[in-house]
């Protein structure tokens, strides 16, 4: 009898990363259908129903692959549920294209990560596609945003006449006495966590305007804070050497205050980006052999998991959090025994 792959039993990992697909998914469908509603640059537009189009296209393939498990399909976010659509403009364009980007670069932190523990073939080749599609929205979105000059580059660098050994302990060092210039990759890293946060805090600023409960309208004002905190530490180091900085993105957030999103998914796409900058956080500390740059990136990421377990805390409260796959609870088995 032939063995197909497709009838194997999916591992943990492989049922974790589909469910976590599809509530990113079904989540982007919500954000993108409503920014499609009101961008006006038909460029942005385009790319907007490019990525519409790929988010439905998961989630018809991830309920296809859960019916044919015999799993639960989960209730992820719905069009009548979490967004108004005909609701008045909360963003700017240069906005919704930053997002893009950023919608972009989730997908690609989460299928990279996906991608190396499925092993069923059919999964693996979904997992594919779907980098490859996050790596094409994010081309994308440079492109238009090359093209209509708001890319602002990063820093350059001088050229070296030549290769050279580190030859001082000073080299990592970063506390007193004498501090070495930046490395490439902690300008880059510095530069493009400025990028997030900016962006980060516009985000948490627009939601803060339209959330309805009390507790969710405090918790995005302190995230806005925090965001904008983190930026005044980046762009320290990257002033301390002489090196420019991108612009906040505040002045994208219209002063509408008329409900768009739910509190619900709001909260969930904030931790998506919490997420997402906790990772990116530790790489750039594994990249910063200056100790300084190593150890505010530490109290950087233990003040953005306090921030998100709060936020989970108050999701649970409120019978926002959908629980994911686990493992089965063999003493809470015998105990109904």
């Amino acid at each position: 009898m032939e063995n197909s792959q497709s009838n194997i039993q999916l591992t943990a990992a492989e049922i974790t990363h589909l469910w976590m697909t599809y509530m990113n998914d079904s989540g982007a469908i919500c954000h993108l259908e409503y920014e499609l509603n009101k961008v006006e640059d038909e460029e942005i537009k385009q790319i907007i129903k490019y990525a519409l189009d790929v988010s439905q296209s998961h989630i018809e393939q991830l309920t296809q692959i859960f019916n044919k498990e015999n799993h639960p399909i989960p209730h992820g976010f719905k069009l009548e549920e979490d967004v108004d659509i005909t609701a008045p403009r909360l963003f700017s364009d240069t906005y919704i294209l930053n997002t893009l980007g950023q919608l972009g670069k989730i997908g690609l932190n989460q299928y990279s990560i996906a991608l190396p523990l499925v092993v069923r073939d059919d999964i693996y080749k979904f997992f594919s596609t779907c980098l490859s599609e996050s790596d094409k929205l994010i081309k994308l979105t440079n492109d238009v945003l090359l093209s209509k000059g708001l890319y602002v580059r990063p820093p350059y660098l001088p050229k070296p006449e030549t290769f050279d050994f580190v030859k001082k302990q000073s080299f990592l060092t970063g506390f007193f006495g004498e501090k070495r210039p930046l490395l490439g990759t902690e300008i880059s890293n510095l530069y493009a966590n400025f990028q997030r946060n900016a962006l980060g805090s516009a985000t948490m600023m627009g939601y803060s305007q339209v959330a309805k409960d009390s507790e969710v309208v405090q918790y995005f004002i302190r995230g806005k804070e925090i965001a904008q905190k983190h930026c005044e530490i980046f762009e320290s180091y990257l002033k301390d050497n002489d090196l420019s900085t991108v612009s906040m993105l505040d002045s994208e957030v219209t002063d509408s205050t008329v409900y768009v999103y739910s509190d619900k998914k709001m909260m969930f796409y904030s931790s998506s980006l919490i997420a997402l900058g906790i990772g990116y956080y530790g790489a750039s500390m594994s990249m910063s052999p200056r100790r300084d740059i190593g150890l505010m990136y530490s109290r950087l990421v233990a003040e953005i998991a306090k921030y998100a377990d709060d936020g989970a805390k108050l999701m649970i409260k409120n019978g926002w959090m959908e629980e994911p796959p686990r493992a089965i609870d063999r003493e809470e088995l015998a105990r109904k025994n």
